[in-house]
């Protein structure tokens, strides 16, 4: 029962049922006023039509009367004339003084001579006076004998002398007017019944696309955007379907751009978290080994000032001691720096022409004492110069970041080996320690500032995690590759400048 309520609900309201029923109330509505006009106007139009009639007919015949032809011809014409319009008449010669009918077209001459009369001598007879001219009047009259009315024309030929009488019966508009009103009224009942099958089978062609819009919709709102209107009509309703597509296709890929930004929006808002928590875990670091330095050196000083131990060898351990761990803070304080200028872009590009074989071996140089405290062997695979471009202060700093890394986090066979890969326009660079492959969810997090894989190998080496930091940004600033990437038996880092052959 409930489904039947939703169905006439829908039916009720629905396009369809409103253009047929608009259809055929404006078919009735039609109908009925061609009845309502048929009744009220036809047989007034009719009776004008027949006044007219009966003039144009009176004038031809005043024409005849006048003319000079023989009596039997005149009389034929005036037959024809008048039969073609159901017109009875008879022309009555004054000129004897005694009214004798000449031209008549009924069997009872008499009969239309005593109607005559009346007109002639100014009897009432109960006639009603419809148009009035010179020479003749309109007139409508009863005939009590049969209950029947006609139009009649009365008139005078003026130079003949002749008098005229022109009849034409009413009951035949009457009889027309019922006639035309029963047969408007059967067309109408087949109108109508064509057109609620015509509107029926039009508004289904019409309501079909418009349901297959309302569906594809309905499936737009459940982002369902995969279903098309398939039509192709040129009309305002195809030209509507191909918008809908084109509405769909474009919220299609408005809804996955945004889907994407979203993306993007959380996994920043993560880094950002994340890089919020490695801030405060980095100045929790930092300000641990800033407590620890800050406190010796104010200890030792404390020591020196209250000369504690007077002997010169107490003193200068003292004074080493001291010296050493403001050292350690000023190297942490300058890596700051550098990275800040770098990110900021105030660290500006200075490109030259070097050899980066010369500044690798210079850097594994600088930094041979410290190998051989950690019984760590460096080997350089390259020997002949390489010249590439770049800023070399920056490319040392570099280098000196990726060799320090390797030396800190070396193990196993404490092994380092740095080589160069020649191509064809650019020279990479790959530094390999042996020792602990770095996890792989973490490898590209090791380029993230404050981001510390081993933390506690990290503090145990005073490291402050902003090298890589600072690789990161140097690289990017010169436009080139670098990377990581774990090997068999230790962990290789890279990077990439601009070759001398190449430019």
């Amino acid at each position: 029962m409930k489904r039947i309520r939703e169905i006439a609900e829908r039916t009720q309201h629905s396009i369809r049922m409103k253009i047929i029923v608009l259809l055929l109330f404006a078919t009735t509505g039609t109908i009925c006023l061609l009845l309502f006009i048929n009744n009220r106007f036809l047989e007034g139009y009719y009776l004008i039509s027949k006044q007219t009639k009966l003039e144009n007919v009176y004038f031809s015949m005043c024409e005849l009367v006048q003319s000079n032809k023989r009596t039997d011809e005149v009389a034929l014409e005036l037959e024809g004339l008048c039969q073609k319009s159901n017109i009875t008449y008879i022309i009555l010669d004054a000129n004897t003084g005694v009214l004798k009918p000449i031209y008549y077209n009924v069997n009872k001459a008499q009969t239309l001579q005593d109607l005559v009369m009346p007109y002639l001598f100014g009897i009432d007879n109960n006639a009603v006076t419809l148009k009035q001219e010179e020479n003749y009047s309109i007139f409508r009259n009863e005939d009590n004998r049969f209950s029947t009315a006609f139009l009649e024309l009365y008139g005078v030929e003026p130079n003949m002398r002749e008098y005229m009488l022109l009849r034409i019966p009413l009951e035949s508009i009457r009889e027309s007017v019922d006639i035309s009103n029963r047969f408007v009224a059967y067309v109408g009942v087949v109108v109508s019944v064509l057109a609620i099958l015509i509107s029926t089978a039009m508004t289904r062609r019409l309501v079909q696309p418009l349901m297959e819009l309302a569906e594809l919709s309905r499936k737009m709102s459940n982002l369902d955007f995969e279903a098309k209107y398939e039509r192709h009509d040129k009309d305002e309703i195809g030209v509507l379907g191909q918008s809908m597509n084109e509405l769909s296709k474009k919220l299609e890929s408005t809804i996955s751009e945004l889907k994407s930004a979203n993306n993007e929006l959380q996994k920043d808002i993560e880094q950002k978290i994340q890089v919020d928590e490695m801030r405060k875990e980095f100045l929790s670091n930092v300000s641990h080994e800033l407590k620890t330095p800050i406190a010796l050196i104010q200890g030792y000083a404390e020591g020196l000032a209250e000369e504690i131990n007077e002997d010169a060898q107490s003193r200068e351990f003292y004074c080493e001691v001291i010296m050493d761990e403001a050292n350690k803070m000023n190297k942490m304080v300058k890596k700051l720096l550098t990275l800040n200028q770098l990110e900021f872009g105030q660290d500006q590009i200075a490109m030259e022409r070097f050899d980066i074989t010369a500044l690798l071996a210079g850097v594994i140089q600088s930094v041979e004492i410290l190998c051989r405290q950690n019984q760590i062997t460096v080997e350089l695979k390259q020997k002949e110069p390489v010249f590439v471009w770049g800023d070399e202060y920056q490319i040392e700093e570099v280098i000196t970041n990726y060799i320090s890394n390797a030396i800190h986090y070396a193990a196993n066979e404490k092994k380092i080996v740095v080589s160069l890969v020649k191509n064809e326009h650019t020279v990479r660079v790959c530094v390999f320690n042996t020792g602990n492959r770095i996890p792989e969810e973490d490898l590209d997090k090791v380029w993230i500032k404050f981001y510390k894989v081993d933390k506690a190998r990290t503090r145990e080496y005073g490291g402050s995690g902003i090298g890589l930091s600072i690789v990161k940004a140097i690289m990017e600033a010169h436009h080139k590759e670098y990377g990581v990437r774990n090997l068999e038996n230790g962990v290789e880092f890279w990077f990439e400048a601009d070759s001398d052959i190449g430019v």
